[in-house]
């Protein structure tokens, strides 16, 4: 049984992640910032520390480091997911500040291994083909904030002195998924879906992706990345699929590209004069008119990872939702 620290623990990953953390014996100590998010971690079998990333001041740097001591490993899975320009300033600081700021205090602390959850973005849009572990990133050049800025999160890990291993998720689903993909089943079910986008997508099982996780670190694996796909399926599918399931009528052919960017350039000019973001950023609207499939085959090989069939990964969200209250039916 090892001591470990989990960031981003009452999040979407990081709650599968601490749950089959703990169901393999070790003690997690996740982070929170709330007392709501203390009764989360506690409800989950882990033990609450608060402290929070990407502030960057030396008291944050204090309080992080105290949350480590005595751990043998950090588990990093905190990241700013939004896709809305205005906020690119606070997704910055927390993606690519609060990664390195919690790798200093893993250092200073004497924490000697850090697992990273990246993502497929870090690899940008930029890059068409099959996804591989050797394919050149290029998130570095993307106009995207959040490609952007998980590049340089997982630059920051792969040049530090601590034994690191990084995972590449792709879009992920599962049970507990209310703000990511599965806003796509809202907007289905609210009847509020703007087109089906032509893109396509490999999506990934949150609980294999946290399955992975506990292998590679009990495997002992360091300086090792891994791509974590999924079923590919065309997004006009994935829709046709949802809308079959909870009785709406979708789209039956995949709406341009362009005219998909154009209401999401609209949304975004209007958003300037309410304040609110709207549910389809110009950022938002590159992710599902691009072709992504990745090769999940290394993950599978060396960690046990499992590709979980579509219309089984769809069944497990939608009734995750239909379980919390947020469907109509």
């Amino acid at each position: 049984m090892a001591d470990l620290l989990l960031t981003g623990a009452t999040g979407f990953v990081g709650q599968h992640l601490l749950r089959e953390l703990v169901a393999a014996g070790h003690a997690v100590r996740g982070l929170s910032r709330s007392d709501a998010g203390d009764a989360v971690v506690r409800a989950l079998g882990g033990a609450p520390v608060r402290g929070s990333i990407g502030e960057g001041s030396p008291g944050e740097h204090l309080q992080l480091q105290l949350a480590m001591e005595g751990c043998a490993a950090v588990f990093h899975t905190a990241a700013d997911t939004t896709q809305w320009r205005p906020h690119n300033p606070v997704q910055t600081r927390t993606n690519v500040g609060g990664t390195e700021a919690l790798l200093r205090a893993a250092e200073a602390a004497g924490v000697r291994r850090f697992l990273h959850t990246s993502s497929v973005s870090a690899y940008s849009h930029l890059v068409h083909g099959v996804l591989r572990e050797d394919v050149p990133q290029r998130g570095g050049e993307s106009w995207v904030n959040y490609e952007r800025t998980k590049y340089l999160g997982e630059q920051a890990v792969r040049s530090s002195t601590l034994d690191w291993v990084v995972f590449q998720p792709s879009h992920i689903l599962g049970p507990g998924d209310t703000r990511n993909w599965a806003r796509l089943i809202l907007l289905v079910d609210q009847g509020r879906l703007p087109g089906a986008p032509p893109g396509s997508g490999a999506f990934a099982d949150v609980r294999e992706i946290a399955r992975a996780q506990v292998r590679a670190f009990e495997a002992e694996v360091s300086g090792e990345a891994f791509l974590l796909g999924g079923a590919h399926a065309r997004f006009v599918e994935l829709i046709g699929m949802i809308g079959q399931r909870l009785g709406r009528r979708v789209p039956s052919r995949p709406t341009p590209a362009w005219v998909l960017k154009a209401v999401a350039h609209a949304s975004d000019a209007l958003s300037r004069v309410t304040g609110r973001m709207p549910d389809l950023t110009p950022e938002a609207a590159v992710f599902p008119c691009h072709d992504l499939e990745v090769d999940s085959s290394k993950a599978i090989a060396r960690l046990g990872y499992r590709e979980t069939p579509l219309p089984e990964l769809l069944d497990a969200t939608i009734d995750g939702l239909r379980s919390a209250g947020l469907l109509r039916g």
